[in-house]
């Protein structure tokens, strides 16, 4: 790849000496809190069972951060439906806890924000708030060395594997269905995710049938219940659905049963997915070592950012799981090029009008892009869904 070099450094009074490593400090934080607005409502399962309503928008906290050496970088998090200002208000409080530390200091620093609110605890509203930060350090670290985050990390792959989710929902007809089947795969995705978990199983099955008729044999295709079965009704359904080829079944169960996780694991052939509604490293560890799943699915801005996204992978990959995160392709896709196993990364067009950039598709795969970080910057249309934002350090 051809990569533009970084920014040069700015010396300042107590940088090292030249030819020697020089450090930086944070001069300003900027959070935002965006409100994306979905085009149709949409359903899945926990809809279906009256657990949720339709989902609308999504809301997303955004985090600018700028270093007195000039370097930029953007993080974000998210809440559906519920939490985007509590993440937000959460932030503002601890944010000023980065003005004037040497934002390559990523480790140290996600522990002093965890400890500025520790009263929140480790997982949950706490770290979410805390994501958006961690992730906006990270970036800067990469496009400060020249590089996108992927390389950066250690990339193992140029491309990754992507499915789409965004048109498979319960809430749309099964013709609509096909016909952004074949949307997505113009497009260049390679694998289909189709959402189950209602009420009658036999609906499920249906549609599974016609979507497999309709892809062939040879499409990877996965199935989303989001928790929504019992531990009986999801070996009866796994087990018709061995029918499939599927890739893997993806939440069966309740998000936190790692024991019914474990023992559908060992009845079915269909490998299993789980793990995006877990916040937190040890959340995904009891899972992990419960041998609860075949793909681990954490989300970098639920389970606090990439620091501890990196913890869950290390142990994943140590016990031998593939890779399949949740959401965020935009993220998402550098942490699974950097994984050492077998590694997806979900499609979501949703987010796209938020950035000035594009992900490439190409023969089933998303590319990394030839732009140094996470190589994202805010549009116009970002700004404009904005409802509230503070700095702190310089400027506020």
């Amino acid at each position: 790849m051809s990569i533009a070099p970084s920014e040069s450094v700015v010396f300042k009074p107590w940088a090292s000496a030249p030819g020697e490593a020089t450090t930086d400090r944070i001069e300003s934080v900027r959070l935002s809190l965006v409100n994306l607005p979905l085009h149709a409502p949409i359903s899945d399962a926990k809809v279906l069972t009256g657990r949720q309503k339709p989902l609308t928008e999504i809301a997303f906290l955004f985090a600018e951060i700028r270093t007195e050496g000039g370097h930029e970088g953007l993080g974000f998090s998210y809440s559906k439906r519920a939490g985007g200002p509590a993440i937000y208000a959460h932030a503002k409080e601890i944010a000023s806890e980065l003005i004037g530390e040497d934002p390559s200091d990523t480790g140290r620093l996600w522990s002093k924000l965890v400890w500025a609110g520790a009263s929140m605890g480790r997982s949950g509203v706490a770290v979410q708030g805390i994501a958006a930060l961690d992730i906006a350090l990270w970036d800067l670290k990469a496009r400060r060395a020249g590089l996108p985050l992927a390389k950066l990390l250690g990339a193992h792959r140029d491309s990754v594997d992507v499915y789409n989710t965004s048109g498979g929902y319960l809430s749309m007809p099964i013709k609509e269905v096909l016909e952004n089947i074949d949307l997505a795969r113009a497009r260049g995705v390679g694998g289909i995710k189709l959402k189950v978990g209602s009420p009658d199983p036999s609906v499920d099955l249906k549609r599974v049938e016609a979507v497999r008729e309709h892809l062939g044999d040879d499409v990877p295709l996965m199935v989303d219940a989001n928790q929504q079965w019992d531990r009986i009704t999801a070996t009866r359904v796994g087990r018709v659905l061995e029918n499939f080829n599927l890739t893997w079944i993806e939440e069966p169960l309740d998000a936190y049963d790692a024991e019914g996780h474990a023992a559908l694991a060992a009845t079915l052939d269909t490998p299993i997915a789980t793990g995006e509604m877990l916040t937190s490293v040890g959340e995904h560890a009891a899972l992990i070592e419960a041998g609860s799943s075949d793909f681990v699915q954490p989300d970098a801005p639920r389970v606090g950012g990439i620091t501890p996204f990196l913890q869950i992978a290390a142990l994943a990959d140590h016990k031998g799981r593939a890779l399949a995160p949740h959401f965020v392709m935009e993220i998402h896709l550098h942490l699974s090029a950097a994984y050492p196993r077998t590694a997806w990364v979900e499609h979501f067009e949703w987010l796209e009008p938020m950035f000035n950039e594009r992900l490439e598709l190409k023969d089933g795969r998303m590319i990394i892009p030839n732009r140094a970080g996470l190589g994202l910057s805010l549009s116009e249309q970002a700004a404009a869904w904005t409802t509230e934002s503070a700095v702190f350090g310089s400027g506020a």
